[in-house]
């Protein structure tokens, strides 16, 4: 496996379609579905229900074209901004947002957030209810301070980063400044919620294979206290499928405050 040469995310052309396909779909024997879709998900209900995240703006800065952990999100925040690095990613979003035909159907997950909200009989939509969230879908450049420069965002109440540290950050020091990147969207007092797989070297999309940093929950836990984060919550979920598609032991949600 490590013989293999692992691309970088940064760098190398990613096939976000195939990605979806991959890891996200609604197939029966989906792998992943409850390792990446389902705990997400379950845990994303769980913080926005306790009450103690709350605001008007979200920011999303995740890996790849996904929308399911954006579904509890778009409960609480009237603005939704997502950022992504490459512009493949955002016009496979923009296709879901507009309908588009060829766009990835997520049925699948929208179902099973009306499931975990008790909601399945209500005539809100909760597809239609995030579409009418996100104001905006913003290509940016991780080689930045300010990330979407030369456009300045307002800070936002919350920031999601799901997977998309892992696959941009070459080591240690790296992971560090790439979180900070991400903590300066933040306002005092707003929250950051990171989702993550722990033990992981790479990830499979396509044809080809993609570099993960490797990292264990006690160095999120220490990254996250030195940057001025507070943890309010943590969960973390042992491996359940068999696959040789995404090397990783754990997957690994926290919530976070910014004190400073």
């Amino acid at each position: 496996m490590d013989s293999i040469p692992k691309k970088f995310y940064r760098i190398h052309r990613f096939d976000s379609r195939s990605h979806l396909e991959l890891y996200f779909s609604g197939k029966e024997d989906m792998v992943f579905k409850e390792d990446i879709l389902k705990f997400p998900m379950m845990n994303l209900h769980y913080v926005f229900s306790r009450g103690f995240i709350r605001g008007n703006l979200l920011i999303d800065l995740s890996l790849g074209s996904f929308i399911h952990h954006l579904y509890s999100a778009a409960n609480i925040f009237k603005d939704i901004i997502i950022m992504k690095f490459s512009e493949k990613c955002s016009m496979e979003v923009r296709r879901w947002l507009g309908d588009r035909t060829g766009a990835f159907s997520w049925n699948h997950t929208k179902t099973s957030v009306e499931e975990l909200e008790g909601k399945s009989d209500q005539t809100q939509d909760k597809e239609l209810n995030l579409k009418a969230s996100i104001k905006h879908i913003v290509t940016c450049n991780l080689e930045e301070e300010n990330l979407t420069h030369p456009l300045v965002l307002p800070l936002a109440d919350c920031v999601i980063s799901m997977g998309l540290l892992d696959v941009v950050s070459k080591d240690e020091e790296d992971y560090m400044r790439n979180l900070e990147k991400a903590s300066n969207l933040l306002k005092i007092g707003g929250h950051l919620i990171l989702i993550g797989a722990i033990n992981a070297t790479y990830m499979t999309t396509g044809a080809d294979r993609f570099h993960l940093y490797k990292y264990d929950e006690s160095f999120v836990r220490s990254t996250l206290s030195k940057l001025g984060f507070v943890i309010d919550y943590c969960a973390a979920q042992r491996r359940r499928n068999v696959s040789d598609l995404l090397d990783y032991s754990h997957i690994i949600f926290i919530a976070a405050h910014k004190e400073k």
